[in-house]
């Protein structure tokens, strides 16, 4: 068996990262993975202003407490004050220019309005709850680096510094079908021996999750023509064919010979548990081969595979820059005295008081642990766990964008 990161390195090596951008609204582009690095086009802030709602002085003006001056002008957020007279306070908000003049804001709490004038309670020092101009962002700075997925606060950082389109690549297209004449949707009816078709949720759910424009050919008939042509069709337009299902060697399990007669197909056998069968390949289309994946059936072998495996090998033909997942060293709450040979990836969760929880059934068919759990214990072969051992944990949070 293949060992899971030689598995892995295959398929990285084996993805071909997307080529084609385009320019797309700031306010459009969340979710989007950045072209090209983004550079500051204006200092941000543009100009001094204050952190605070109060009163603009220069120290100079308040060389003891409760010093009186009279307020010779009112700013506000968008507005621009005059230069400051000496021996006067400029009322003044947060986020307004500082005057000429002032070099100190002294915040409303500490002070006392009385008419025209202001008590000023606090001896201020120089630059108190001022902004400087560029203290954020410095003209010309990187600010976002290519390869990474926008979130909101990417997005709010580009408008911070007037930037109102970004370059981003396109939408990865895959294409995915499921196998299996025992399937069906939920609100049909369940005859003996069918099953819901719970990967076609997952599967679809994931890649939306990770930015992709799902092709979902839906549920296709334990046939070989039937899986031929569904083949043919995924190739046409589309970056990756995924499948789940289909991909042992039963009479019904038509999805290996309808690759191999449509391209070329390796199955592999990877030292990981749940999820040992992956079928990796290429089916060839009217524009060139097109990648082809294809999952174990029991849903979570086929959610640990996707995550684990398939994640990465999306994630880097998309042109992100980091596809390995983060993880995190946590302690184990739980005894697991029965390792397997394989690697494994546990469903876990986290504590109240800062450990991991196991899921007593780590059954491939039991879906509800990845329910109950919030990620995955990355546990060596052969590695059995002792209550108080320090594991690699790696959340859900971090795979699922």
């Amino acid at each position: 068996m293949l060992t899971f990161d030689d598995a892995l390195t295959r398929l990285l090596a084996s993805a071909a990262a997307l080529s084609e951008w385009s320019s797309l609204p700031t306010l459009a582009a969340v979710g989007r993975v950045l072209a090209c690095a983004q550079q500051a086009t204006v200092d941000s802030p543009p100009l001094d202003n204050s952190a605070m709602d109060g009163y603009a002085v220069a120290v100079a003006d308040v060389p003891r407490l409760a010093t009186c001056l009279p307020v010779s002008q009112r700013i506000a957020a968008g507005s621009v004050g005059s230069r400051l007279q000496p021996g006067t306070a400029a009322r003044i908000f947060t986020g307004a220019p500082i005057p000429v003049g002032a070099n100190a804001v002294v915040m409303q709490e500490l002070c006392a309005h009385n008419g025209g004038e202001v008590v000023i309670n606090h001896l201020p020092q120089a630059g108190d709850h001022i902004r400087r101009t560029g203290s954020d962002i410095a003209v010309g700075s990187e600010i976002l680096a290519a390869g990474q997925r926008l979130r909101p606060q990417d997005t709010a950082l580009a408008a911070s510094v007037g930037i109102a389109a970004l370059p981003v690549f396109r939408r990865l297209r895959v294409a995915v079908f499921f196998t299996g004449d025992e399937l069906r949707m939920p609100g049909e009816a369940l005859s003996p021996g069918a099953i819901y078709n719970a990967n076609r949720f997952l599967l679809t759910g994931l890649l939306d999750g990770l930015g992709c424009e799902c092709c979902d050919h839906g549920q296709v008939p334990d046939d070989l023509a039937a899986t031929r042509a569904a083949l043919r069709e995924a190739a046409r337009d589309n970056d990756l064919i995924l499948t789940s299902g289909g991909v042992s060697v039963g009479e019904e399990d038509h999805v290996k010979a309808a690759v191999d007669a449509e391209g070329r197909l390796e199955m592999w056998r990877i030292a990981i548990k749940p999820g040992k069968p992956l079928a990796f390949g290429q089916v060839t289309g009217p524009g060139g081969d097109v990648p082809f994946i294809g999952l174990p059936g029991n849903p979570v072998s086929s959610l640990v595979t996707f995550l684990m495996l398939v994640r990465p090998f999306l994630l880097k033909m998309q042109n992100v820059r980091q596809v390995t997942p983060s993880s995190y060293h946590l302690r184990a709450d739980f005894d697991w005295l029965r390792p397997d040979a394989r690697r494994e990836f546990l469903r876990a969760r986290r504590n109240a008081d800062g450990g991991l929880d196991l899921f007593p059934n780590q059954g491939s068919g039991v879906l509800s642990s990845a329910v109950w759990g919030d990620g995955l214990i990355d546990n060596p072969p052969q590695q059995a766990i002792r209550r108080g051992d320090q594991l690699r944990f790696i959340p859900f949070s971090d795979l699922l964008a």
